[in-house]
């Protein structure tokens, strides 16, 4: 007789919030009461804003990979809570190049995703650069439900869509020397008013890494759409990247460089403060943000407040990735 065992992330899928129930603009603003009134947990939160009179902006019209959608569910990437009503995560974005508020989608819109090229360069057997068509035509197009966590403390779930991060690195292939891969985003202040010079004094173009055996784990994925549609434009389209068990600040959005290394990239808020943001990243809510305890988190979309779970919930799948015994290594 076959016993399987259950990983933790496959837990009773409670229902979706229906299409119906998100366009009911009175729930929505009954829900989103509560989240402005707890937006001072966290110092760098922003009070939410719902829609008022403006658009939400969802799945770009100019994206031809519309087609592709929906992508079969990969029913192993269950949840164990609701999925975050699509309009929160469509107007709640953290996007630095366009904005340091929540409120970015209408500027985010200016970004042009045709054509997008991606490069494979570094410690690869053959550099070479490929429009993001070609690239989505090579990958292994799945749906999964996952948590999302922000350093700020506040979460949500998502339906994303995409590939997982490993079929990317196959299709790369990196020598067996690279220890990491480094990930860039565009650099265009043209359209992107925070990357103009002198616009918060950051370190453009934003860069984010991990090590081999982090971006292979099964978890981590490449994200190109969400809610069986292709990913707004605010939330990173058309590729960023979703590893659920470490803070959000990782999932870097509009990439378009993929770089392998031996030598641990400096990503982008570890070199403006290494102090509160580090390269490893990993939830856990023993290890407080200098600023403010990561022990519990604000749920988008309800008036719940729950612990936080180590490595977000999926420790089973990626603790082993972490071996030395001092909590702290490898959090913040």
């Amino acid at each position: 007789m076959l016993i399987r065992n259950k990983r933790s992330w496959e837990l009773p899928e409670r229902i979706a919030t229906s299409e119906s129930v998100f366009l009911n603009r009175r729930a929505l603003l009954a829900g989103g009461a509560g989240l402005v009134a707890s937006a001072a947990m966290a110092p760098h939160a922003q009070a939410f804003s719902l829609f008022g009179e403006s658009k939400v902006y969802g799945a770009p019209e100019d994206d031809p990979s519309t087609k592709l959608y929906p992508f079969k569910r990969n029913e192993a990437y269950k949840l164990d809570r609701d999925l975050t009503p699509e309009g929160f995560n469509f107007t709640y974005n953290n996007y630095y190049e366009f904005g340091s508020s929540k409120n970015i989608a209408e500027a985010a819109q200016a970004l042009k995703i045709r054509p997008w090229t991606v490069k494979f360069d570094g410690m690869v057997e053959e550099e070479r650069e490929v429009d993001v068509d070609t690239l989505l035509s090579a990958m292994p197009l799945e749906e999964r439900l996952y948590r999302h966590r922000c350093v700020e403390a506040w979460s949500m779930t998502i339906p994303w869509c995409g590939f997982p991060l490993a079929a990317l690195i196959d299709y790369a292939k990196p020598l067996s020397s690279a220890k990491y891969v480094r990930m860039e985003t565009f650099m265009n202040p043209a359209v992107a008013p925070g990357q103009k010079t002198g616009s918060f004094g950051y370190p453009w173009p934003y860069v984010e890494g991990l090590t081999i055996e982090e971006a292979t784990n099964d978890l981590a994925f490449i994200a190109t759409g969400a809610y069986g549609k292709p990913l707004p434009k605010q939330m990173g389209s058309p590729l960023r990247l979703a590893t659920p068990w470490k803070y959000g600040f990782k999932s870097i959005k509009g990439i378009v460089k993929f770089t392998f290394t031996n030598e641990r990239p400096v990503s982008f808020w570890e070199e403006i403060n290494a102090r509160e943001y580090g390269f490893w990243a990993n939830v856990n809510p023993k290890v407080p943000h200098p600023r403010w305890s990561q022990a519990e988190e604000r749920v988008l979309g309800t008036r719940d407040t729950v612990p936080t779970q180590l490595f977000n919930g999926y420790g089973e799948q990626v603790a082993s990735l972490y071996p030395d015994t001092d909590e702290r290594t490898y959090f913040m």
